[in-house]
């Protein structure tokens, strides 16, 4: 007898191309793009995360790119003082210091790396969190964060999905140009932005997908992950949420890691991930006798592990954590 299966599941065809620790990886857009992005960065791959920080709207991700593409450098004109510390318009709070000076080297050296990384990259996800923008009225520039800024700076409007179906029939092509074999992949963010409402945020939400259908018409070097919709239809559950209810929880985000890795990842890349985990984690442990023959057996054979892996997999980003266990090799020498 057939057990009924009592969730609605979400067929995500496998991606035409797999990712493998030799892969350079882009991710951009909402908080949620750095979710996953962090993920495979704890897993040691090669993943560039969020260049101008948190990015939420489509016309901000278009900006942010076409800046990389451009390799664009910031000079004092680009930014603006609010208090103690100076911003710029597209970046996020993180890249803003009280030094005018720092804030443009820390902007403009992400900036070259970056852009150097994309040129290089063999995939680009991008995650539209929200079609709402703010447009600052003294320029009609769509900005990426308000930085706190009075809401009577900027006026408030919902992207339509033509202007958003434009800007990318634009940019993508110019992507490719500099680096053909890019794979570009969109999604939606999950998080409900619950300020728009519950209508406003479905509008919103509506907008970016529809958007991004309509671009994959267009382009057949495109591809969809449906991280919304496994969050809206298989985990159609509060306890796989914060406690804020609004964004998706630890649980609800390792599902979707689960299922990025059906779509994305082999089955020996999927063991590979497993070793590599374990790796990781045995950095966390911290032992009662530091100086026990116990943990300087534990030491010798996680090195011994990670020689192997680094000789069998030579791609993976492993040496910092062999660095770790070989200092704490060396502390034994030290206390003979």
């Amino acid at each position: 007898m057939e057990l009924p299966l009592f969730r609605t599941v979400v067929d995500i065809p496998e991606s035409s191309r797999k990712i493998s620790y030799s892969s350079k990886l882009m991710f951009i857009g909402s908080c949620f793009t750095e979710e996953i992005g962090n993920k495979l960065k704890d897993n040691l791959f090669d993943v560039d995360v969020n260049p101008f920080g948190v990015i939420y709207n489509p016309i901000s991700v278009y900006n942010s790119l076409r800046i990389l593409l451009e390799q664009r450098r910031f000079t004092e004109s680009d930014l603006e003082r609010r208090g103690s510390v100076w911003f710029s318009w597209y970046h996020h709070s993180r890249f803003s210091l009280p030094d005018k000076q720092q804030t443009l080297d820390l902007i403009n050296s992400r900036i070259e790396q970056s852009s150097q990384f994309l040129r290089q990259s063999d995939f680009l996800f991008v995650t539209f969190g929200t079609a709402w923008v703010y447009v600052l009225n003294k320029t009609g520039q769509v900005v990426s964060n308000c930085h706190k800024l009075p809401e009577r700076l900027f006026t408030r409007r919902l992207l339509e999905v033509d202007e958003i179906i434009k800007a990318y029939e634009e940019l993508l092509p110019d992507l490719w140009q500099v680096n053909p074999d890019l794979k570009v992949v969109f999604t939606v963010s999950p998080v409900r932005h619950w300020k728009d409402g519950a209508v406003g945020n479905q509008v919103s939400k509506s907008t970016l997908i529809l958007a991004i259908h309509k671009l994959l018409e267009r382009f057949e070097q495109l591809e969809y992950f449906p991280s919304y919709e496994i969050v809206m239809d298989e985990l159609r559950d509060y306890r796989f949420y914060a406690d804020d209810m609004i964004h998706v929880g630890s649980q609800g985000v390792d599902y979707i890691w689960l299922r990025f890795g059906q779509v994305y990842f082999s089955a020996d890349l999927d063991r590979t991930i497993k070793e590599v985990q374990k790796l990781v984690k045995a950095r966390e442990h911290r032992p009662l006798n530091p100086q026990s023959d116990e943990y300087r057996q534990f030491v010798n054979s996680t090195i011994e592990k990670i020689m192997l892996l680094r000789k069998n997999q030579p791609h993976i980003r492993i040496d910092s954590l062999l660095e770790y266990f070989l200092n704490e090799k060396k502390k034994f020498s030290q206390q003979s």
